[in-house]
């Protein structure tokens, strides 16, 4: 998709594709680091990454380093009104969660592979030097 027809999809439509692509990373992270975890144990420390104060910490520390489009795209998402509640994580972590995973979707659908990657990956450092 061109940068154009990305900018007119829902953020909300970013963030549920933008989801699925980073949990999917982070369970592929998780295995390639040892590969013998129960899957129980996989899932617990799935969780520690993409909760909702997590990709908050991370949207935290990246925001300085975010292209317009990109901080455009994240704000528009972090923006939304949510339906639902939280139910483990503060409403201001709650509303970034949904923008770092619209920046996620749009990065993967505008076929950005190396800054995708690179945000994912200095989202995992940031994510771990909290724990």
């Amino acid at each position: 998709m061109n940068r154009t027809e990305l900018i007119t999809i829902s953020p909300l439509v970013l963030a549920y594709i933008g989801d699925t692509i980073y949990e999917t990373h982070i369970r592929e992270y998780l295995i390639r680091e040892n590969t013998n975890r129960k899957v129980n144990d996989l899932h617990k420390s799935a969780v520690k990454y993409v909760k909702a104060k997590a990709q908050a910490t991370i949207m935290h520390e990246l925001e300085e380093q975010l292209t317009e489009d990109e901080l455009r795209i994240f704000k528009r998402g972090r923006n939304q009104k949510s339906h639902t509640s939280p139910k483990n994580a503060d409403i201001i972590d709650y509303k970034h969660a949904p923008g770092f995973e619209a920046l996620i979707g749009y990065l993967h659908l505008g076929n950005e592979r190396d800054r995708l990657e690179y945000i994912i990956t200095e989202g995992i450092k940031i994510v771990e030097k909290n724990m």
